[in-house]
């Protein structure tokens, strides 16, 4: 990297800063995008719950739709990537995205049932699955040419993605506004800025990163990008997401259901205080940006791992509301910067980048694949709250796995 003054400093590939701030931007739009889909679909679901009369059980396999459909997503993003690269694949997903949560708010309004639902929401689990490591890898590769610790507050983008459409959830349930013209504006906005932003994004290829001597050399052709499952860090990287994932996951499709079931409130009040867990999360990941830089990820992720689990027992066991809305603010602090960094360590290597953070993610998915329909059937039995202790193990796991999130060239404190 050559660097003259601040304005007309060059990045690999020949960038100008005027492209590496476009690129960058762009990005926080991107990750805002997903977070304002998720959160716009997730903040109506007391809604389909009571169009469709549907059970705790029923309502956690709906759920696992959207974690089917993603976790093919993020299996197959990596050959995706390869194919057309980072750029078309964000592009083409967000349309994806728009187009589900279109069609499963018309299939609610209209009468649709619940498998036309859970059809819709596969579509849109994949569109969101692939997104996530498209656009996660496009991110990786403009921290390295920045030369700093960015992607958490990429993260905080989605995080405020998911605050807004948090806060659009909440009005439209409090005003009754229809579900299909609540997708309909969202898919609108979606797609408009999809096409606007995305042509910023540079290539996932740019920026050298440090090489991790025990993962395989990149290798052409499928082949290759399976190669890195066979790595002991790739392993241990995705516990740490599979963990810090159930933490986030858990909260964004349970958290509504379990405050109003579990603790009285109304739906309106559930959806309120959804929007206080994302609101935790983006604190966290700003605030924690820097603190990653100067006290390294491993003391982070387990002072989150720390924060994720007190969270969860006062959200769990709190005898009055307003104790368990502080749970729900430890409950996201704890688990804002825990898949960020798990993508950001995956991602050290650019030799087989896309390869490992779609490896790590598929990982990580997993949580979003079984974990809401077992909740669901934990909750339909024990009650949601109790469900939510099956979480706390999976943390306190990617706790124990931190370790190998370790920054190249960062030494182990010595004892």
């Amino acid at each position: 990297m050559a660097t003259t003054s601040l304005d007309t400093r060059t990045y690999d590939g020949g960038l100008t800063r005027r492209d590496v701030v476009r690129w960058r931007n762009a990005l926080f739009v991107v990750f805002a995008l997903s977070g304002l889909a998720i959160a716009t679909w997730l903040g109506r679901v007391p809604t389909v719950r009571d169009i469709l009369h549907a059970s705790t059980l029923e309502m956690g396999f709906l759920a696992g739709g959207i974690s089917v459909g993603s976790i093919v997503g993020v299996t197959l993003s990596s050959h995706v990537i390869a194919a057309v690269g980072a750029k078309r694949a964000v592009l083409g997903t967000l349309l994806l995205v728009a187009a589900g949560m279109t069609a499963a708010g018309v299939c609610a309004a209209t009468g649709g049932g619940f498998w036309a639902i859970l059809v819709c929401m596969a579509f849109f689990g994949y569109g969101q699955g692939t997104m996530d490591v498209s656009m996660n890898v496009s991110a990786a590769a403009c921290e390295r040419v920045l030369g700093r610790t960015v992607m958490p507050l990429f993260h905080a983008s989605f995080s405020l993605g998911t605050m807004f459409g948090a806060i659009l959830g909440a009005g439209a349930e409090a005003i009754s506004m229809p579900i299909w013209l609540h997708m309909l504006i969202l898919a609108i906005v979606l797609a408009v800025a999809a096409i606007i932003f995305v042509p910023r994004l540079q290539s996932e290829d740019l920026g050298h990163a440090a090489r991790d001597e025990s993962a395989p050399a990149a290798v052409g052709g499928w082949r290759g990008r399976l190669a890195v499952w066979a790595t002991p860090g790739t392993i241990f990287i995705g516990l740490i997401v599979l963990g810090m994932a159930t933490a986030e996951g858990s909260a964004n499709d349970w958290l509504a259901l379990a405050m109003v079931d579990g603790h009285g409130v109304d739906n309106a009040a559930g959806t309120s205080i959804f929007f206080v867990f994302v609101t935790a999360m983006t604190i966290a990941r700003v605030a924690g940006t820097p603190l990653i830089d100067r006290f390294g990820r491993v003391l982070m992720l387990r002072l989150s791992a720390v924060s994720a689990i007190l969270g969860l027992l006062l959200v769990i066991l709190a005898p009055t509301v307003p104790l368990a809305i502080v749970g729900v603010v430890f409950w996201g602090f704890g688990a804002a910067l825990g898949f960020p960094v798990g993508l950001s360590a995956a991602a050290d290597d650019s030799r087989n980048a896309a390869a490992r953070v779609s490896a790590v993610a598929t990982i990580g998915y997993v949580a979003f694949l079984a974990v809401p329909p077992l909740i669901g059937f934990l909750g339909q039995h024990f009650g949601l709250l109790h469900a939510l202790f099956m979480v706390l193990v999976l943390i306190v796991i990617a706790g124990f796995a931190s370790g190998a999130a370790r920054e190249p060239g960062r030494r182990v404190p010595t004892e």
